[in-house]
Order: C-alpha cells, then structure tokens, then sequence
C-alpha cells in the first residue's frame, strides 16, 4: 500500500511540470499583458514596471526562474492584488472553496446513491422513469444555467435564500451555491447507481442471500449496495475534478470568495503568478483526490490489488 501511494506521488510530479510548462507558455502567447490598461505611462516607467517583475527577461529565463520558485514554494507576487503573494490569495480563499466543494460532493453522493438506488428497487416502474428523466435533465443543464435559474426562483421571486455574498460564511449564503454546484452530480451519480444496482440486485449472490431467508433490508444495504458503489466511487475521482472546475463559475456567480473568483479575475486581469497558482493548486487537489479515490475503491473491493 505505501509503496503505491509513494509511485502515485512520485509520477504526479512530471504531470505537474507538464501542467505548469503548458500554462505558463499558453498564458505569454495569448495577445495582450498584465499592464496593457497602464500603456500612457512613459517607457522608462513601463520599462521599471516590467523589470520589477521580470517580465524583461526572456521567455524561457522566465520560466526557469518561476519553476525554481515553485520548488521553494513561491508562486510569486499578484500583479492585481499587489499587497498580496499569491499564496496569500490562494490559501485565503481555499477555507470558501473547501466548504462549498466538499459539501457540494457530499450532498451529490448521499442524493444521488438514494436516488438511483430507490429507482433500481422500482426498475421499470413510473418511479424509475421519473428519477432517469429528473437525471438527464440535470446531466443536460449545466451548473452555470442552473445557478441563475435557481438564483431567480428562491432567491428574487420568492425570497427565500440570499441571491450572492458570504455573509461571513453563514450557511444560508451557502445553500444556493452548495446545491447549483452539486445538482450535476446528482443526476450522474444517481444514472451510475441504478445502472449498477440493477446489475447487482439480478447477482447469483444477491438470489442466494435471499434464498437464505435474509430480511431484504440487509440484502439491500449490506451486499447490493455495496456492490453497487464500485462504478459510483470509480467516478468520485471525474467528479471531484468537476466540482473544482465548476466552482470557478458557482463562485464568481455567487460571489464567494474562494479561490475559483480568484482564478477568474486573474484571467480577465492577465495576473499571471494568479492564474498559474490557482491551476497549479487545482491540480495538485485533483491528483490527490484521485489517489484517495483509488485507495476506497481497494477498500470496498479486495480483489483490487495494489502492490
């Protein structure tokens, strides 16, 4: 097991340098930069302004210079928020993001196991066509539609749920963007979970534990379900990858201050370090979320073996 997770991390480091290395040169080839709003200063100014960044350097002098920072664990000065690092800005906003994204992912696996679960015990039933139809609509509308939509209803016409703002992290400014960002997931998970408990449940292990007189409370929860569950935790790994991704827009919408706003204000500003600190952190999560992922998919079944 240890020798597992040690190769996991040890090749996570060449995806992350082929990560960092494709950003950084996509981020200096598109049109414009970080100053072009300040272009009526005199160029000795300008000239002062880059160097002080070292922006004067050569492209690939920049890119060393900012690798060997990354290894120090220096992701380098925001150009738009200059009285802080980007650390400071990423590790200031992860607290709103965490919040919002792990209860998002919670909220969509206990919904959507109920969910597809209650439809595959009803397989073919009025029920089990009504829960796949609520699924594809959700797999259908993505979460930056949904998030106005339920915006308008409980927010502005029936006044239910604050429509934007933290409010010092109160939990009524999180219900809205916690259930736009997950509502996706749901109907993913829930497609995941009848499909593979309707395979589990017509199991000769599932015909023979009932076959010994268990009650169907306990074939359901202890042997279907958690049979069930393998195709469902194999996707936890896509879905905590897409409620990072969309936590981006769900922030900005709702003005959460996490580091998804960060990301995109850095990008609408050109704050390199900013956009490049966000990505490199998005993808550092994701990578561990994906070993975590793999670890609970060789607990729930012991002929995965690791080693």
């Amino acid at each position: 097991m240890f020798r597992y997770v040690f190769r996991r991390l040890v090749s996570a480091v060449p995806t992350l340098l082929i990560i960092v290395t494709i950003a950084f040169f996509m981020m200096r080839v598109a049109p414009g930069g970080p100053f072009d709003q300040e272009r009526n200063l005199p160029p000795e100014i300008e000239a002062n302004v880059l160097k002080a960044y070292g922006l004067d350097k050569p492209l690939v002098e920049q890119y060393l210079d900012y690798v060997g920072g990354l290894l120090r664990g220096d992701f380098g000065p925001s150009f738009e928020f200059r009285d802080f690092t980007v650390r400071d800005l990423i590790f200031g906003g992860f607290p709103a993001s965490l919040q919002i994204g792990s209860m998002a992912l919670l909220l969509a696996i206990i919904f959507g196991v109920a969910f597809g679960a209650f439809a595959a015990l009803r397989q073919n039933s009025r029920v089990d066509y009504a829960v796949m139809t609520l699924a594809m609509t959700g797999i259908a509308i993505p979460n930056f539609v949904m998030a106005p939509i339920l915006t308008l209803i409980l927010g502005v016409y029936l006044s239910l749920l604050p429509v934007a703002g933290w409010g010092d992290g109160a939990w009524v400014n999180k219900i809205l963007p916690v259930v736009a960002l997950a509502l996706p997931q749901v109907a993913y998970i829930s497609r995941l979970t009848r499909g593979s408990m309707v395979e589990v449940l017509n199991s000769n292990y599932i015909r023979t534990a009932r076959a010994k007189g268990l009650r169907e409370r306990i074939v359901v929860g202890r042997h279907a379900l958690k049979g069930a569950m393998l195709p469902v935790v194999s996707y936890l790994g896509p879905a905590a990858a897409a409620v990072v991704t969309g936590s981006v827009v769900i922030e900005t919408i709702f003005e959460v201050p996490g580091i998804g706003r960060y990301f995109v204000l850095g990008a609408l500003n050109r704050d390199y370090p900013l956009v490049m600190g966000t990505v490199i952190f998005y993808a550092m999560l994701i990578i561990a979320l994906n070993l975590v992922v793999d670890l609970i998919y060789a607990w729930l079944d012991p002929k995965v073996r690791l080693e």
